[in-house]
């Protein structure tokens, strides 16, 4: 360990939370997909700041809008029309389905103000005394208290969380039918699971959720925070499904890595929302707003979300094919387009080691659900990078069994 880390970690001690667990790197600058830590060690990065750096690091045109914008104009509030906003909102409802948009900070306000639109959308615009959220086990949606009480981990010494929220297994639909009730507002769903182990759900499951929510009047939610903004190969990861969401939750790779949130609605549900019915002081402010509206222009000029899905579709194939050299190295590969799952046929420990040794050889991942390798690296990535990685992990594999 160098002694800058050593300095830092020190450091932070004393000043900050104990909130992270860090990984053992002190990053001092980045450029595309590349990470240097203050020894110059290089890293390649594929975890892109937890799916939000999907144009790399230190973009240029980005950072050539950041420096205009912020010499015209950062914030004002939400008090005022700002065409920056609005600017953005065009090019983000042009991308689905839905109608309006409401800016905010993050995904798990995001959640919240979809929540808040469910409950309120069901009492003032539907008549119905409902506020229940049904989520799937395994979930993920965020650390405030209620969509902790959606996601039901992380919980410990919170308590009590805040009531109306419960839980059906995952790709059970007898059990979500049966867990519906009168008092049901919405049903919550990440199409592809990423906390969670990268569990996509599948087209039948989620025509089966999307219909099972139009039969009982609820509301269906897709929380598109980690898998949407072209990751999966699709811009939003239900457009595999051929869904129709009531409401659509966005934030991470929104401005690339600056703090933006987006819950989008049909213009029937957004009526659930009124003048004063909720808010926010930063959120959509015109900088952060500029540079969503150019991470677009740049997704769209140059084919990133294709180049996710043929990028991600040849990176799975070359993962099961390692797991077919390797028999009883990798128990399955999930995901789509440049959101990935390799499930270590492991043990947690044994999966972790994997890790701490891929993060040595100079890769940079996340490993969640105790054995899975999630890899969600900028979409601008080079091929030549997955490659490497695979025989880096084969390299490791062998050595391992």
């Amino acid at each position: 360990m160098s002694a800058t880390l050593d300095a830092l970690k020190e450091r932070e001690a004393k000043l900050l939370c104990r909130t992270y667990s860090r990984y053992p790197i002190a990053v001092k600058c980045g450029k595309g997909s590349r990470l240097w830590d203050f020894d110059g060690k290089e890293y390649v990065d594929l975890l892109a700041g937890i799916a939000v750096v999907g144009l790399g690091h230190g973009n240029e045109e980005l950072a050539g809008v950041m420096a205009e914008q912020a010499r015209r104009l950062v914030h004002v509030s939400n008090l005022f029309y700002q065409q920056e906003q609005l600017d953005f909102a065009e090019k983000l409802l042009g991308t689905c389905h839905a109608g309006k948009a409401f800016f905010c900070n993050s995904g798990a306000e995001a959640n919240e103000a979809a929540i808040k639109m469910a409950r309120r959308y069901q009492r003032k615009v539907r008549g119905r005394d409902a506020w229940e959220v049904i989520s799937l086990d395994n979930c993920f949606h965020g650390r405030t208290l209620a969509t902790l009480s959606a996601t039901g981990k992380h919980t410990e010494g919170f308590e009590p969380l805040p009531e109306g929220f419960r839980r059906a297994p995952w790709g059970d639909l007898d059990a979500l039918d049966a867990a519906i009730t009168p008092h049901t507002a919405a049903v919550l769903v990440e199409a592809i699971q990423g906390e969670g182990g990268v569990f996509p759900l599948g087209r039948d499951y989620a025509r089966g959720i999307e219909a099972l929510c139009r039969q009982r009047g609820v509301l269906l939610i897709c929380d598109e925070i980690q898998a949407g903004m072209g990751r999966s190969g699709k811009f939003w990861a239900f457009q595999h499904y051929d869904l129709t969401p009531d409401i659509v939750t966005s934030a991470k790779a929104l401005a690339n890595g600056l703090p933006l949130g987006a819950m989008l609605a049909s213009d029937e549900v957004a009526a659930g929302f009124d003048y004063g019915s909720h808010a926010t002081t930063f959120g959509g402010g015109a900088l952060v707003t500029a540079v969503g509206s150019r991470v677009l222009d740049i997704m769209r000029r140059d084919g990133l979300v294709q180049r996710a899905a043929e990028l991600g579709e040849r990176a799975r194939a070359r993962f099961r094919a390692l797991g077919e050299r390797l028999p009883g190295s990798i128990r399955e590969v999930r995901g789509l387009g440049l959101l990935l799952g390799i499930d270590l046929d492991a043990t947690p420990e044994q999966a972790r080691a994997v890790w701490a040794a891929l993060l040595e050889r100079g890769y940079i991942l996340n490993l969640t659900h105790g054995t899975v390798l999630r890899l969600v690296p900028p979409l601008t990535i080079d091929e030549a990078d997955l490659t490497g990685f695979t025989d880096t992990l084969e390299d490791l594999l062998r050595h391992w069994r």
